[in-house]
């Protein structure tokens, strides 16, 4: 589609705008705003479409920035008609994971607040820390984000303190239990000593801590307790004792004074900048503090109770009712807080209020987690301002005429030549965009075991990476997102002129930074410079640019040692006549090792899909020569 058939915007042709909107229905629903190319901006609800639709064209000045920008490239509007306003919101939120329209993306993807992940997905769950999010099978299911990252582990190492749990991602033996199986500490998952069944219902006691309900545990576990000695069991009993001991012991400290301890609560409030709001959710029940959860949000989004909805409505869509509290404490007033309420209150069949308290015990709590939240800002701000000053130093440093916002790193990393591989790394802003890295293998047949060429490999690396410009010269390289600002080199001066002789001829030179640091001095070579450039080992910029170095060194060691225990692994397996590779694959994907492939038998490795009976007695005579 060229520029010339594309439909105006909205706002660029006020009478089809007009005639849209009248076409909105006054009900409840949910509304889609799309640009020229189709594509979803944003999903919105409103118990009245016409209402809240037309709002958005009547005094664009007065919308925040993001709005503005968002109304400006409106070309058509779309919506469905539900028959309540709590229907409307289950659709929103569930159209909004399925689309990600970029203005719905309120709640920031930040990696320091970590979460607790149960794989339910598997046979046997899994319970660990993790500070990625929806990693795995959509069964799975996560809690937090948790800001007390010490309370977490400590919580969770004094759970499988208690409970028997899996403590492994991979058995550490094929035939026997491990000495965690031993000692009592998980119930021998490996070799399925216990059933699925028996062991998700130890694990639903455990997810009950995390959910908040703790007390509720307890007083599950003192009836057991008791039925158990009364049945003479008391060695079941005296297990059942001590765990509601450690249970007990459970944010001991952590104790709120509210004059009503039996109610369950959350209190939530933010502390705002220009850029970024943090906000904190406290969970409180039966008085204690059981969670404090902690969210980043743009804080050009809306306003503070726009946020404040927008991150409750998150946080208990991916929540199950039974960890919902009956009231919910507020900073500021919400935009549609009868709608949410109403929403929980009906999932979770019991009435949940939303309250804004202005006095007293309650506005007591509210302002204690404002403190906490203008703490967590604080240590964003300060975290934000020394890579904002190292991103001015390097300019500085570099003679760059802006502060570089894409800066690329590329590490060659082997042993002798043997199982070269390269890595890129890139730092947007200062602060590392994993999406964007990279992993190469060498293709250059020269670097082989034996005869190792950092240069030659860098210069490839470097040419297939900006090849494409040079195939496509039509499109202007800065306006492209992925263009960087800087490239650094992990090398001296040998490294960075092979670089820079591959690049010449991709012509590509005249609109690219490209640097060198060499390991031993920290030394930063620009091209054409004998000398190094006079630089401070301690100075912003300096340790900017080390620590992307040190993540490429990392990045490409990492996969050096995957390509070369992949080889190791394989080499032997090579040897076997009719073994493929794809039948190499399965077999280490069940016995994980060629150990245990050795010490299989016919039967078991005949067990493997597609291995027949006469290609498992080769592959067992090959291990067992006569």
């Amino acid at each position: 589609m060229t520029d010339a058939v594309l439909p105006p915007t909205l706002l660029r042709d006020r009478d089809r705008l007009e005639a849209r909107l009248r076409e909105i229905p006054a009900e409840p629903g949910v509304y889609f705003m799309r640009d020229t190319n189709d594509d979803i901006l944003y999903i919105g609800k409103s118990k009245k479409l016409r209402n809240r639709v037309r709002s958005y064209f009547r005094q664009i000045q007065e919308h925040p920035p993001r709005i503005g920008l968002m109304v400006h490239q409106v070309v058509e509007i779309e919506f469905i008609v539900t028959d309540t306003e709590a229907e409307a919101l289950v659709l929103e939120a569930n159209l909004i994971k399925q689309h990600q329209p970029h203005f719905n993306v309120l709640l920031k993807d930040d990696k320091k607040y970590p979460y607790l992940c149960v794989t339910w997905s598997q046979l046997y769950p899994r319970i660990f820390i993790t500070r990625k999010r929806h990693l795995g099978n959509v069964q799975d299911k996560y809690y937090g984000p948790y800001v007390d990252v010490w309370q977490l582990r400590q919580t969770l190492a004094l759970v499988k303190r208690l409970f028997p749990l899996r403590q492994r991602r991979k058995p550490l033996f094929k035939d026997r239990p491990c000495l965690n199986y031993e000692i009592g500490r998980c119930p021998g998952v490996c070799q399925e000593l216990i059933t699925p069944e028996a062991y998700r219902q130890t694990l639903q006691k455990v997810v009950m801590i995390f959910q908040g309900r703790t007390s509720e545990l307890i007083a599950t576990l003192s009836r057991q307790m008791e039925a158990a000695a009364v049945a003479l069991n008391f060695e079941l009993a005296a297990r059942l004792r001590d765990q509601i001991k450690g249970l007990q012991k459970l944010g001991i400290d952590q104790k709120v004074a509210l004059p009503d301890d039996t109610i369950s609560r959350d209190a939530i409030a933010l502390a705002a900048d220009d850029h970024c709001a943090c906000v904190q959710l406290f969970q409180i029940r039966s008085g204690r503090l059981v969670g404090r959860l902690g969210f980043m949000a743009d804080a050009q989004s809306g306003s503070p109770g726009m946020i404040l909805q927008s991150v409750l409505e998150a946080h208990y869509g991916s929540a199950e009712p039974v960890e919902w509290p009956t009231e919910i404490l507020v900073q500021t007033d919400l935009p549609e807080t009868e709608l949410l309420a109403s929403y929980l209150s009906e999932g979770k069949e019991r009435k949940v209020s939303i309250v804004c308290p202005q006095r007293q015990t309650k506005a007591d709590l509210i302002e204690m987690v404002e403190r906490n939240a203008q703490y967590e800002l604080a240590r964003t701000q300060k975290s934000r301002d020394r890579t904002t000053q190292a991103l001015q130093d390097l300019a500085n440093l570099l003679d760059l005429p802006d502060l570089p916002h894409r800066i690329e790193c590329y590490d060659i990393s082997h042993i002798q030549g043997a199982d070269a591989v390269a890595s890129r790394v890139v730092f947007m802003d200062g602060l590392p965009a994993k999406q964007d890295y990279r992993r190469y293998k060498i293709r250059n047949p020269t670097v082989r075991a034996g005869h190792s060429d950092d240069f030659a490999s860098l210069a490839e690396v470097l040419s297939r990476r900006f090849r494409p410009y040079h195939e496509s010269p039509e499109q202007p390289r800065q306006d492209t997102a992925d263009w960087p600002d800087l490239v650094v080199i992990d090398g001296g001066k040998g490294q960075l002129s092979a670089v820079m002789t591959a690049l010449l001829g991709l012509e590509v030179l005249e609109d690219l930074q490209v640097i060198s640091l060499a390991k031993q001095r920290e030394e930063i070579f620009k091209p054409g410079d004998r000398q190094p450039l006079p630089t401070d080992a301690e100075q912003p910029g300096v340790q900017l640019l080390r620590r992307l170095r040190d993540e490429a060194h990392r990045f490409a060691i990492s996969f050096h040692r995957q390509k070369r225990l992949d080889r190791m692994r394989r080499s032997r397996l090579e040897e076997i006549p009719g073994l493929g590779h794809h039948r190499q694959k399965q077999l280490l994907a069940i016995f994980h090792s060629i150990d245990y492939i050795r010490a299989a038998t016919p039967e078991q490795l005949q067990a493997v899909p597609t291995i027949g009976s006469q290609l498992a007695q080769k592959i067992y005579d090959y291990f067992h020569p006569a």
